[in-house]
């Protein structure tokens, strides 16, 4: 019986105090920073990696056989066109040229017999005082020596060709690199590369893009004339920037199938010679969209499975319940601030901010700090931060303009 009593009483004393222990308070608004979005210009630059061309380069090869006898010039020095640049032992070329020269002379001076001697029998047979045959051989005889002549003005010609070649002048102006013969090597005809020479101003630089793009480009190639702001200008390996602008020269002319590219091939003034052929570096094409669009803090971007989010800070109101017994938080019902989250299309990254393209409006509040401590729905509070507004430059931490990306 006792045992009853007191089962009883502890049953009695745990049903008290849990009557008259107290709900726990609900969790507070968490404390946020926002950002309210404006529509504004934006500027900034398309990058593609590129490559250095240029616009002529040849290979050095000979047109003649024989030993390397001199090189006058300086390796990777300037070089203008003309420049006598090596010589290839000449004394067989020059002595096949004489020997081309002496023959010429000896069929010129046969020439002149054969002429003489159709004069004389043309003069005859005209006095019927010579016999046909004879007349027609010394026309035959004359025409043989003419021909003679002139094969061998020929054969002059070729020898004074060969021998010219035996010294290689530069084609143009340009830049020649480093000599693959030395003196005293023997070089074959069209297979020894003696050097190569580039043109350095101006020099291309080649870029690819997607089949997507080419329109675009092809409107740019159209313009006539280039705003202030460059259109087109590349970071050089160093990441300094090229002081001059370049313009388009080439659209290449198919697209590869499997890749979905083509080329592009810029043209660029190098006064300077700072660009070398085959530099690796960027190309920055600067955005031609003037229409104001909305940028707001990277910061504030959520990334979940691919798809971007943002959350807003909207005023909800919580409704009263009729039933005073279902009341829970009646001291806290009324006007509120929430995090709602909202999914996002996101376009160029500018530095530390990111264009949207849609899924929120002009006017909208988005969170932008306390981002990772929110959910949908969460409540928040925004009272001890500072706004940030888009149209306050001064208070702004969604420049513009970040032409260095």
């Amino acid at each position: 019986m006792n045992r009853v009593i007191v089962s009883m009483v502890m049953m009695s004393c745990l049903a008290f105090f849990s009557c008259s222990q107290k709900q726990p308070p609900p969790n507070p608004p968490t404390p946020v920073n926002l950002y309210t979005v404006a529509a504004q210009p934006v500027s900034y630059y398309d990058n593609y990696p590129a490559t250095t061309e240029a616009i002529s380069q040849v290979s050095l090869l000979p047109q003649v056989q024989g030993y390397v006898t001199g090189i006058f010039f300086t390796e990777g020095t300037f070089v203008k066109k003309g420049q006598k640049l090596y010589q290839i032992d000449g004394s067989l070329y020059q002595q096949a040229y004489d020997a081309a020269l002496a023959n010429l002379k000896v069929q010129q001076g046969t020439l002149k017999q054969s002429q003489e001697d159709a004069d004389r029998y043309e003069y005859l047979n005209s006095q019927k005082a010579v016999a046909t045959q004879l007349y027609d051989h010394a026309v035959i005889t004359l025409q043989n020596s003419k021909n003679q002549v002139q094969s061998s003005e020929e054969a002059v010609k070729t020898a004074k060709t060969n021998l010219d070649f035996s010294i290689i002048y530069a084609p143009f102006d340009g830049t020649i690199g480093f000599s693959q013969v030395k003196i005293g090597n023997v070089v074959v005809v069209g297979q020894t590369i003696l050097n190569t020479i580039s043109s350095n101003d101006p020099l291309a630089v080649d870029f690819l893009i997607s089949e997507k793009q080419l329109a675009d480009f092809e409107k740019l190639q159209s313009i006539k004339e280039q705003p202030g702001d460059s259109l087109f200008s590349i970071i050089l390996p160093n990441g300094g920037i090229y002081p001059y602008t370049g313009k388009i020269s080439v659209i290449d002319r198919a697209v590869d199938p499997q890749t979905g590219t083509l080329r592009i091939r810029l043209v660029f003034p190098n006064p300077k010679n700072i660009l070398k052929d085959g530099m690796s570096c960027v190309v920055r094409v600067h955005n031609q969209n003037a229409s104001p669009q909305m940028v707001i803090p990277g910061k504030a971007i959520v990334e979940q499975m691919g798809e971007y989010f943002v959350f807003l800070a909207k005023d909800t109101t919580a409704a009263v319940p009729s039933d005073p017994s279902k009341a829970v938080d009646t001291a806290n019902a009324g006007t509120r601030l929430r995090a709602i989250q909202q999914k996002v299309m996101v376009g160029r990254t500018i530095g530390p901010n990111i264009v949207i393209l849609s899924g929120i409006n002009v006017g909208d509040k988005v969170i932008i700090d306390g981002v990772q401590a929110v959910h949908d729905g969460s409540p928040i509070d925004a009272s001890n931060k500072h706004p940030h507004d888009g149209k306050d430059s001064s208070n702004n931490t969604a420049p513009a303009s970040n032409k260095n990306n």
